[in-house]
């Protein structure tokens, strides 16, 4: 058998997300989701309140009635969530709040409607973030310098606690 010298061409490299992504879509179909989009982003959408307090569970899409029409509007899914019994009536009572940050993210009124599912939700540890060294005396003048010329009182303190920090962690 004679061997042949063919070069193979290196694969290029694929990005997790992607990975992840195709891997997670079609058990998102099965639960309503179009995609992971919403799952990934979930703590995002609606807070850290509810970020790592409520899960999204599935979509329940109505039926089209009007099926000779494709142009009639589509009727809003209800989104089924699960949480614990203390945040699912802090959930009620912000409901309107996270309808519209869904339906913000979504870019138009997909979800009508939250259905609350009582049930125990697996929670994520946080990284707690780690202490940051505090700023030499030059550090802060110079900090303070910078930020003289801003009139507005709470507008100055954000600046310079965001500097603070931006300046502690450049340069450790």
């Amino acid at each position: 058998m004679a061997k042949t010298n063919s070069v193979r061409k290196p694969r290029e490299a694929s990005r997790l997300a992607d990975l992840v992504s195709k891997a997670m879509t079609p058990a998102c179909r099965k639960r309503g989701f179009a995609s992971v989009d919403i799952i990934a982003s979930w703590a995002d959408i609606v807070g850290e309140r509810y970020g790592t307090r409520v899960q999204p569970d599935r979509l329940i899409w109505p039926r089209q009635t009007d099926l000779s029409d494709p142009d009639s509007p589509r009727q809003p899914a209800t989104l089924v969530v699960h949480t614990d019994g203390a945040t699912a009536l802090m959930l009620s009572h912000d409901n309107g709040q996270v309808l519209e940050r869904i339906n913000s993210f979504y870019g138009w009124a997909a979800i009508g409607r939250i259905k609350i599912l009582q049930k125990p939700v697996s929670r994520k540890q946080t990284e707690t973030p780690r202490k940051l060294r505090s700023l030499t005396r030059s550090e802060q003048e110079k900090l303070d310098a910078s930020i003289e010329g801003v009139e507005n009182d709470r507008l100055r303190e954000a600046l310079k606690k965001l500097g603070a920090q931006v300046i502690a962690k450049n340069t450790d």
